[in-house]
């Protein structure tokens, strides 16, 4: 049986470990491409983001003044028993929210979308959000946060199936080069690529794909592989660098996630993840044990199956850990 305390004692720490730690994959991402940049701002900037990164761990401050939406995924294993109940999980996030605005501290970014009134605590009506998912044959939970900008960096269009590979194409670019122009997001970014679903799906998958999966990441589909490989390297020749100065460091990574969809339509979405990329993971056992770590491991092979059973003779790649 997992404790109610474990959980918000969890969730406390990597809301602190978020704000403050960037995670060794995008900052080995944005390390290797400082030498690849010509620009001599965007180098600039790059070797600044770095020193920055560092001061905040050695200091043990927040990465950046804004310290964007926390949000969680909770990844729940079949077998897992928690004390309270799910209601109980959503109680505890939601304290541990409020405790970490005050205490890290994390800037209260929510307000009421009409009245602008607030609790100063990042917390009120569904929020912080909570995002759930599933995985057979085990009794753990794993519980990350994101701390996302909630403004910009987002887009969404409604393509035709004849639109094809290269109507993504288009629309990642014309993407890119809209927020880079309008200083709609904080690059250089790992961004995500929604495609199919219905339309918050398609939004859900972007998001996913952009906070919660690491730099080197590939997609186990080899032609989704190519593809994501391919948008990076376009994303990187369009002339934009860091914070949006002449150069080729747009895209430290992108990730393509997809869904069966409307026979008649391809919707698309593009998600900016922003230079903090801010997220970490706690594994909660049931023998009382927490372990933490950056790699979320949510797009499971359960996660992708693609028809009504699944393998379960295969172990799932979020089991170990």
């Amino acid at each position: 049986m997992i404790a109610h305390e474990q959980v918000e004692t969890a969730a406390y720490e990597i809301m602190k470990k978020a704000a403050i730690d960037i995670p060794e994959d995008y900052l080995g991402g944005v390390k290797g491409m400082i030498d690849l940049e010509t620009g001599d701002l965007s180098s600039f900037v790059l070797k600044s983001m770095v020193d920055n990164w560092e001061a905040a761990t050695e200091d043990r401050r927040p990465m950046c003044a804004d310290t964007g939406l926390p949000r969680y995924y909770v990844k729940v294993g079949n077998e897992a028993r928690v004390a309270g109940g799910f209601c109980g999980v959503e109680e505890a996030l939601r304290s541990a929210t409020a405790r970490a605005t005050h205490d890290v501290p994390l800037r209260p970014n929510r307000v009421h979308p009409l009245w602008r009134t607030e609790h100063n605590n990042n917390v009120g009506i569904n929020a912080p959000e909570i995002e759930w998912s599933f995985e057979p044959d085990v009794d753990w939970i794993d519980v990350t946060t994101v701390h996302k900008g909630g403004l910009f960096g987002t887009d969404y269009r409604m393509l035709f199936p004849g639109d094809g590979i290269d109507g993504i194409k288009r629309v990642f670019l014309d993407t890119l080069i809209a927020f880079g122009k309008r200083g709609l997001a904080c690059q250089p970014a790992i961004v995500g690529v929604g495609v199919g679903g219905s339309k918050d799906i398609c939004m859900t998958l972007g998001k996913q794909a952009a906070c919660l999966r690491v730099v080197g990441d590939a997609n186990p589909d080899p032609r989704i592989a190519a593809l994501e490989q391919e948008l990076k390297e376009l994303g990187n020749r369009i002339g934009m660098g860091a914070m949006g100065f002449v150069g080729s460091s747009m895209v430290v990574d992108c990730h393509v996630e997809v869904g069966y969809t409307h026979t008649g339509g391809m919707p698309v979405s593009v998600h900016t993840f922003c230079l903090s990329s801010r997220r970490a993971t706690a594994r909660l056992h049931a023998d009382g044990r927490t372990t933490y770590r950056t790699d979320p491991k949510w797009f499971t092979p359960y996660m992708r199956r693609e028809t009504i059973g699944w393998p379960r003779s295969e172990p799932s790649s979020a089991s170990a850990g």
